[in-house]
């Protein structure tokens, strides 16, 4: 990887957990459940809260945004989560959730000078973004930005995290991974555990085929491990979605990126050790 890929992944690997945040904290559930929606699982906030700039989104554009989630399983929360708000309102409240879980995580540092500083620098990059071809950053960079800084940089932060997530979706498609081979190649690198992938809701026939499909291609071996094929064939997907998710970070200059990643490191930090994010998500950071 080149360095200045390196940089670019270093920014997702940086903001990913400050965006994901919203999926996780108790606040988040605590607001969700103030909307009314079910909150014994994640999976009902999770989707409205991730769909809501679609607006009141049907089934089959939600899971084609999501890509990697069984049409069954978005069935069930879509369009059944407009049934208990309004895509304006979960935004509302998305917001508000995000505003009391930084505060109680970051304490004084949500005031800081270099909170407004990271999300100057972060909001720069993300309106930098090109989001055609991006349906889930171009829904986030539509909204009207708040005026506290520390949301500032969450919403920069989700720009820029779906922007190239949408890439993401791109490689995939390049590289021919159906959404089911998809996680099953992921899973065939030691990305995660089978049982964190099972989280996307396909059957285990689903899987099995899919794992079939890729046997057949050569990328993995009869036991369902990676082939050196299929290990490189994840590797140029995830280089190829760094070099997607490069352009917004040339409007910041190499000083500036550098800058910016020691004001989101102590933020990263204080994340960490909230202890309130998963030790392991299907995204493979860190292990990609």
């Amino acid at each position: 990887m080149s360095e200045e890929l390196g940089k670019v992944r270093q920014m997702w690997h940086l903001l990913e957990p400050l965006h994901a945040v919203l999926y996780y904290a108790p606040e988040a559930f605590e607001e969700a459940a103030a909307l009314g929606y079910k909150t014994d699982e994640r999976w009902p906030s999770y989707f409205a809260w991730r769909a809501a700039p679609l607006g009141e989104a049907g089934p089959g554009r939600v899971t084609s945004a999501f890509y990697s989630f069984s049409p069954r399983m978005v069935g069930e929360h879509v369009p059944a989560a407009w049934h208990v708000a309004s895509p304006g309102a979960v935004l509302d409240a998305r917001l508000r959730a995000v505003d009391r879980a930084y505060r109680k995580i970051f304490g004084e540092r949500v005031d800081a000078p270099g909170t407004a500083e990271a999300a100057a620098l972060l909001r720069r990059a993300a309106e930098a973004a090109n989001t055609a071809g991006r349906p889930l950053a171009a829904a986030n960079a539509e909204l009207a930005w708040p005026d506290e800084p520390h949301l500032v940089l969450w919403q920069a932060a989700t720009i820029l995290r779906e922007h190239r997530g949408d890439g993401h979706l791109a490689a995939l498609l390049i590289a021919g991974l159906d959404p089911v081979e998809a996680l099953v190649s992921f899973a065939a690198v030691g990305a995660a555990s089978l049982e964190r992938f099972a989280s996307r809701g396909w059957g285990t026939q689903e899987w099995a085929a899919g794992r079939e499909r890729l046997v057949g291609r050569g990328l993995l071996d009869a036991d369902g491990m990676a082939t050196q094929d299929g290990r490189e064939l994840r590797a140029e997907v995830e280089r190829r979605t760094d070099e997607l998710a490069a352009a917004p970070w040339a409007a910041l200059g190499a000083e500036e990126r550098d800058r910016l990643a020691d004001l989101l490191g102590p933020l990263w930090v204080e994340v960490l050790g909230a202890g309130v994010l998963p030790a392991e998500t299907t995204l493979g950071i860190g292990k990609v």
